[in-house]
């Protein structure tokens, strides 16, 4: 079987992991044949932490224009995915992207049509649907473990934004950044993917003076397509720890997913309890399932669609109104 050549373009905290942590469990499949940051010094810190020697390039456009791939990985700041991906595409490169899509509505549904144009796999780094604390959550509800739902509570409250550990350009700044953005989507897109499409939204929205710096308070409901509202709380002024947690009222009781992978159920008349998931096999990571699929085995992951819609989702929430704003015009439908 021959290697997949892969490049790798960004070494932010995720192009970090990538190249440390999850290429290295692949090794006889895939090869990093290149890699590309803005930051010379970067590049060089981070092959000789990883102990590999793929081509090296500041350009981006250079690399695409210079290397034979066949899948690209985008770790670069959500401004440049569209760039990045459209050069991508017009030369038949399958392109797995972070999140979010792209910078804006436009970019990301002009994306979607490159992408389907290309006739190219498109993958969105999407995995909270996928982790076993989301596939348990998942069976209880098939199996109506709390009865039918009544409503939903979305918690996105930081300490501080950004995190200690989130330190660089871009991830405080309006445009590009912000907890809705940067976190946000993860849930939204989770919830799309558990519970049908959020059709329509009503916030209010807190910024700070400094027109370049990103929310700082939220309030919102979300509409799923069958009349249930989540209630979305979002502060980068929490006290005490972060709170980034889903939970899930019913009729016969209530499951919390907190903090990412910490699942809880209750009854009725009972407290919250821990919900081990030690039995559920996750297919994650991602990258596993994108490798199976380019070598023709069957996999999962979530494409170009489900980014933009989960797009559409967090674009209204940024712009607040006294009124829902009804989101079926702009949503696609989803494509395997």
């Amino acid at each position: 079987m021959n290697k997949l050549k892969m490049a790798v373009i960004g070494l932010g905290h995720m192009g970090r992991v990538m190249i440390h942590r999850l290429l290295p469990q692949y090794a006889e499949r895939i090869e990093l044949v290149a890699l590309c940051d803005s930051d010379e010094s970067s590049l060089q810190r981070e092959v000789e932490a990883a102990g590999i020697s793929p081509r090296l390039y500041t350009d981006y456009r250079q690399l695409l224009d210079e290397v034979s791939l066949d899948l690209v990985y985008i770790a670069v700041p959500p401004s440049l995915h569209y760039d990045v991906a459209k050069i991508a595409f017009e030369k038949g490169i399958h392109v797995f992207c972070e999140k979010p899509l792209a910078n804006s509505l436009t970019e990301a549904r002009s994306l979607v049509e490159l992408a389907e144009k290309a006739d190219v796999l498109h993958a969105v780094h999407f995995s909270l649907p996928l982790e076993p604390a989301v596939q348990k959550l998942k069976a209880l509800l098939d199996d109506q473990a709390i009865g039918q739902i009544l409503k939903m509570d979305l918690y996105l409250e930081f300490p501080q934004w950004p995190r200690a550990w989130q330190q660089n350009p871009w991830i405080s700044s309006r445009q590009q950044g912000g907890y809705l953005l940067e976190v946000g989507i993860h849930w939204i897109q989770m919830i799309q993917q558990l519970f049908g499409p959020i059709t329509d939204v009503k916030s209010e929205v807190e910024f700070p003076s400094d027109s370049n710096q990103s929310e700082s308070r939220v309030r919102a409901v979300l509409r799923l397509h069958n009349d249930i509202e989540i209630h979305l709380s979002g502060t980068d002024e929490r006290e005490g720890e972060e709170r980034v947690s889903l939970v899930i009222h019913g009729e016969e009781g209530t499951l919390a997913l907190e903090n990412w992978d910490n699942l809880f159920r209750s009854g009725k008349e009972a407290d919250l309890q821990p919900v081990p998931v030690d039995d559920v096999v996750s297919p994650l990571p991602i990258l596993k399932q994108i490798i199976q699929i380019l070598n023709g085995e069957s996999g999962i992951f979530y494409n170009f669609y489900d980014g933009y819609n989960a797009q559409v989702v967090l674009e209204a929430l940024r712009k607040p109104g006294e009124d829902f704003t009804d989101l079926r015009p702009e949503l696609m439908g989803a494509k395997q």
